[in-house]
């Protein structure tokens, strides 16, 4: 986005230590630092960039954007740090429900909520921001970190997110999607695509999480049936830290140890990915397992492509204690467990008369990758051993998904 210059403009309400030039305004920290970031926000115009000097700010308050076209800047995610360790009040650290924000090279430590929330925007990128609760793993942290809802052309480059009792990086209900280049530790999820259309999701690090990439979909929301989601050129290691969700959070049935887990989307693409390390399973594609009334929501995964993918080592101390995933995969395998599973559940009529060809799921070239799934109509019938872990039946060929292409506003 460009910045344009703009006829001289002086903050003077508060702004004590600002010094203001043309479309800029430059904070450093002071005895106020709410007081002065939160009014040079108000008082912003549609183009104005806020600087915000190297240093700690103290924070008691949620701030706020909703002014169109504006950019939050610092001098670095090491730099310059926004602490709500002691906040009074407020959900968020930062909210932002305005048009082509950009926020940059800035941290947020230790909101009471969510980090960053955006909702309801078109346009808005986080680039080399950190968010991070720095007390460790725990169930008081906030839910999110980076966490825009209900937006589109959404891009996330570059960012750190540690500590999310729910998830690090999440994009929910939205819509043009591209999270790269980023680091996700410590979280419950690393990142998580949700409800969400037409995402990428490459070159990012997800490790030490209780599950490192989630692509779900759930009932009882506005939008439903994701689709179009792209998973690449990601490193899913080494995500075996318990889980933390504060109970009865969706992701607190997520097995510790999971490299990446695929629930209810259709049009999903996982390839040239590195995987392993994880306790209990690399990849695992599932259907929505719980009673829902809403008779629009369809709770099984289509047309799942898996393929160019490096796999390490999985199942190798599988969490038997959380959630029914990894208790059903190591009752069915006889603990032997496998890189790739998926469920094998389909609508009735599917299970009895076969599933659409463009529906089923698709496996290509994964070296040598073992797959576990379950055959539906044999588990209904007596005599018969349900358990398949034929790769060669659902190799086939693949058909890419396009790339996400964002607004040029971005």
């Amino acid at each position: 986005m460009k910045i344009f210059p703009k006829q001289f403009r002086l903050y003077c309400l508060g702004l004590l230590s600002a010094a203001c030039f043309a479309g800029t305004v430059y904070i450093s920290p002071s005895e106020d630092p709410y007081t002065e970031i939160q009014e040079a926000l108000i008082l912003a115009s549609p183009g104005d960039i806020i600087h915000l000097s190297a240093g700690l700010y103290e924070l008691e308050d949620s701030l706020s954007i909703d002014v169109n076209n504006l950019v939050l800047e610092g001098e670095g995610i090491d730099e310059t740090v926004l602490s709500f360790k002691n906040q009074l009040s407020g959900a968020q650290g930062l909210s932002v429900t305005s048009d082509n924000v950009i926020l940059r090279d800035f941290a947020v430590e230790n909101a009471k909520g969510d980090a960053i929330k955006v909702k309801g925007v078109d346009g808005i990128s986080f680039i080399r921001v950190r968010t991070e609760w720095t007390g460790g793993p725990s169930s008081e942290n906030g839910a999110y970190g980076l966490y825009p809802v209900e937006s589109k052309n959404v891009l996330i480059d570059s960012c750190v997110a540690i500590g999310a009792s729910d998830a690090g990086i999440y994009v929910g209900q939205s819509e043009n999607i591209i999270v790269k280049n980023s680091i996700a530790e410590f979280n419950v999820a690393g990142i998580e695509i949700e409800n969400s259309y037409y995402a990428d999701v490459f070159n990012n690090y997800a490790s030490n999480n209780t599950g490192g990439i989630l692509v779900f979909d759930l009932p009882d929301i506005p939008q439903q049936g994701g689709h179009h989601i792209r998973v690449f050129n990601n490193k899913s290691v080494n995500n075996n830290t318990d889980n933390f969700a504060p109970e009865g959070n969706i992701v607190g049935e997520v097995p510790r140890g999971s490299g990446i887990i695929i629930q209810a989307n259709s049009h999903v693409e996982i390839f040239d990915n590195d995987i392993g390390d994880n306790d209990t399973i690399n990849i695992a594609v599932v259907t929505y397992g719980y009673d829902t009334d809403d008779e629009s929501y369809y709770p099984h995964p289509r047309a799942i492509q898996i393929h160019g993918n490096r796999f390490g080592r999985s199942g190798y101390n599988p969490d038997l204690e959380t959630g029914e995933l990894a208790k059903i995969l190591f009752e069915i395998s006889g603990g032997d467990m496998p890189d790739i599973f998926w469920d094998g559940i389909l609508p009735l009529p599917q299970i009895v008369f076969g599933q659409p060809k463009e529906d089923k799921i698709v496996l290509g070239d994964n070296g040598d990758a073992s797959f576990l799934t379950i055959n539906a109509l044999k588990y209904i019938l007596p005599f018969f051993d349900p358990i398949e872990t034929s790769y060669e039946k659902f190799s086939g060929e693949i058909t890419p998904l396009p790339p996400v292409v964002l607004s040029e506003t971005l």
